[in-house]
């Protein structure tokens, strides 16, 4: 779903973030447009409507965790789960957290990788959103997906504030991933 069909079309917030969004060419490997969220992280008033957007989306869904995908959903993460009184989940990579883990593996365009999260951190029924700066193969979030799914949560969804217009495309068609919503702005 996009911020822009969700009751947001022509909100200037949106114009605003993707404005604030730097794209750097050939980062980190030749054929790659980056997009670079720190310059969003820059401007307070396209950082505060980033948050306040998603907070307005999830305030009144009964969400009891954020989960961010290490490292750019902990940017934005923290900020929505106090906003709507829900507990923050990280997502680690490998080694990152002390104590007992389960970890998930997931497929990138450029190799593989892994996501941790602590055993206990989300108890079964509570439900959940998966918080994370950008949708590109969808691998990362399908991992987060799986983790919480372990532990018996109910993913709600998944929010991205930036969607690859090839993503975009293939989303329209079924408007979810792995059977879960994902929502992004730009």
């Amino acid at each position: 779903m996009f911020a822009a069909e969700n009751g947001l079309k022509g909100d200037p917030r949106l114009q605003g973030i993707s404005e604030a969004i730097r794209v750097v060419p050939h980062f980190p490997k030749p054929g790659i447009m980056f997009q670079d969220i720190t310059t969003l992280l820059l401007d307070h008033k396209a950082f505060k409507d980033t948050v306040d957007i998603f907070v307005d989306r999830y305030r009144d869904m009964g969400i009891s965790v954020v989960a961010g995908v290490e490292a750019r959903g902990f940017m934005f993460g923290p900020a929505i789960a106090l906003a709507i009184g829900a507990k923050f989940v990280p997502l680690r990579k490998p080694r990152k957290l002390p104590g007992e883990v389960i970890a998930e593996s997931y497929e990138l365009e450029y190799g593989t990788d892994c996501l941790e999260m602590h055993v206990g951190a989300v108890e079964p029924g509570e439900r959940a959103i998966v918080i994370d700066d950008l949708v590109a193969t969808g691998g990362t979030l399908s991992a987060a997906i799986r983790l919480l799914e372990r532990m018996e949560a109910e993913v709600v969804e998944c929010a991205c504030v930036i969607g690859l217009r090839e993503v975009k495309a293939a989303a329209a068609g079924r408007d979810a991933h792995d059977g879960h919503p994902v929502s992004f702005f730009s």
